[in-house]
């Protein structure tokens, strides 16, 4: 059985504050652990390397996935109540999370960070299918140059079919920034 990934948005700063925001795919464990396995080269890692800190958010606005992945990364942020360090505003629920160690490897490292402090900020009242689509969407556009695009083309226009029949304003939004993305890529200019 394949281990449970979990998508959320980590945010962290560089040693200056400057914020970064990445969506990324996390596993949790028993003990208040927190598995990342951020590509190289990578300024979430570079980032969570150099200041041990990360944001961990939990948010149902997919506009911000998609906005990450499409050059869109200025979000409304608030400090982290523990460690010094920033959360989306939009979460929620976020956790603050510091660094314990790190596994070498020459394409994703995984850092253990333990998570010192937790806070939900609004209720949790699920996903309706454009929002998953949107994630999934935000997640090939995320691998454009890793992907062919005959997959990218299946994927997407099965994925229009949630789009099309539950997207509210926010989702047909994230998903026009998805679809110039990848017509971005294929005219070989940044999105």
């Amino acid at each position: 059985m394949s281990e449970l990934i979990y998508e959320c948005v980590v945010s962290t700063t560089d040693t200056a504050g400057r914020p970064h925001l990445a969506p990324m795919g996390v596993r949790y464990r028993a003990d208040d652990r927190v598995l990342l396995m951020p590509f190289k080269p990578s300024t979430t890692l570079d980032n969570i390397l150099a200041t041990g800190v990360a944001g961990l958010n939990i948010l149902t606005d997919t506009r911000v996935f998609a906005g990450c992945v499409t050059g869109r990364r200025e979000w409304p942020l608030l400090p982290m109540q523990r460690l010094a360090g920033l959360r989306l505003q939009a979460a929620l629920r976020h956790q603050e999370l510091q660094l314990e160690s790190v596994s070498e490897d020459p394409q994703r490292p995984v850092l253990t960070l333990h998570a010192v402090h937790s806070a939900n900020h609004a209720p949790f009242l699920g996903l309706n299918r454009a929002q998953a689509a949107v994630l999934e969407g935000a997640v090939l556009v995320s691998r454009l140059r890793l992907l062919p695009p005959e997959k990218i083309d299946t994927e997407m226009a099965y994925l229009q079919i949630a789009i099309d029949k539950t997207a509210a304003p926010e989702e047909l939004e994230a998903w026009g920034w998805l679809r110039e993305a990848i017509a971005a890529h294929r005219a070989g200019s940044p999105a």
